[in-house]
């Protein structure tokens, strides 16, 4: 199913297809290496892997060259346009996935704050495998595939997006590691 879907969006774009299957895998298999290291955490496994194989399917519409995405949209929503599809393809807790999984999640305060082209609605981690995929996925780019991040790399990413996303991070490694 998952690959179904990534090669559906994908619409033919290979380098884009690739990317996303790269990424993502490197997501999920750290996700599952926390799950396992965790079992108090009561993880679901296999949604677990799905959702973080999934969640950036909102990447195919977004206009982000570098990564081979020539949709229209600032990259940045690529979280809620990814939650669209998902939602779409009747999978909405994949869709709460990847639509809470910028930064460490973003406030409506932070939203409006900043100007971020998304709607004034909070999109923050709350279940503990939005909170596993999304701290997961800051330790890889898209844009660096062969690259994992040390975690004060995924930190200083995390900047921009303000200090309670710091704040975050560091709670998520003092549970996660």
């Amino acid at each position: 199913m998952v690959n179904e879907l990534i090669h559906k969006y994908c619409s033919g774009n290979e380098p884009l297809e690739q990317i996303l299957l790269k990424h993502s895998n490197d997501v999920a298999q750290r996700a599952l290496k926390i799950a396992r290291a965790h079992p108090e955490l009561g993880a679901d496994e296999t949604f677990l892997w799905e959702a973080a194989m999934l969640h950036d399917i909102g990447c195919c519409r977004v206009d982000a060259p570098g990564i081979y995405c020539y949709g229209s949209e600032p990259y940045i929503r690529h979280g809620i346009l990814g939650a669209e599809i998902l939602r779409s393809e009747g999978l909405p807790r994949h869709a709460r996935v990847a639509e809470r999984h910028t930064g460490t999640g973003l406030t409506a305060s932070e939203i409006v704050r900043q100007g971020l082209p998304l709607p004034p609605h909070d999109f923050t981690p709350e279940t503990i495998e939005e909170q596993i995929v999304c701290y997961a996925d800051k330790f890889y780019s898209k844009s660096r595939p062969d690259v994992e991040k040390t975690p004060e790399q995924a930190l200083r990413t995390l900047e921009k997006f303000g200090s309670e996303g710091i704040d975050v991070f560091r709670a998520w490694m003092e549970r996660f590691d």
